[in-house]
């Protein structure tokens, strides 16, 4: 796919995230390139994920711009890139899938 996304769900999937997608919006009218969905185990597992992501994606050169974090939703965005990181409740609540899904497969 995109090895800077890859390493992203490598690193997300040797963690322990559980359900990983990764939504291909290029070239869609979207604001990044591509979203990776994670679920987590619960908090704790989901500040664990962020703190690692942290400090890998540093370790490979990738800035990140921004990071908003609660107990059951974070969201680390690489400018092109975002990355959630959702409890399984707020996953089922949410459904980004469904939503991004759609916009995935819109025609250009």
């Amino acid at each position: 796919m995109n090895p800077r996304v890859d390493n992203i769900v490598n690193i997300i999937d040797e963690k322990k995230g559980e359900s990983i997608e990764v939504f291909d919006m290029r070239d869609k009218d979207y604001f990044v390139d591509f979203v990776v969905l994670t679920t987590t185990i619960g908090q704790r597992h989901g500040t664990s994920l962020v703190d690692t992501l942290k400090k890998e994606l540093k370790l490979l050169d990738e800035d990140i711009l921004n990071i908003e974090q609660s107990e059951n939703w974070s969201v680390l965005d690489l400018g092109d890139i975002l990355i959630h990181l959702l409890t399984p409740e707020y996953r089922a609540t949410y459904n980004l899938e469904e939503f991004l899904t759609k916009r995935e497969s819109e025609e250009d």
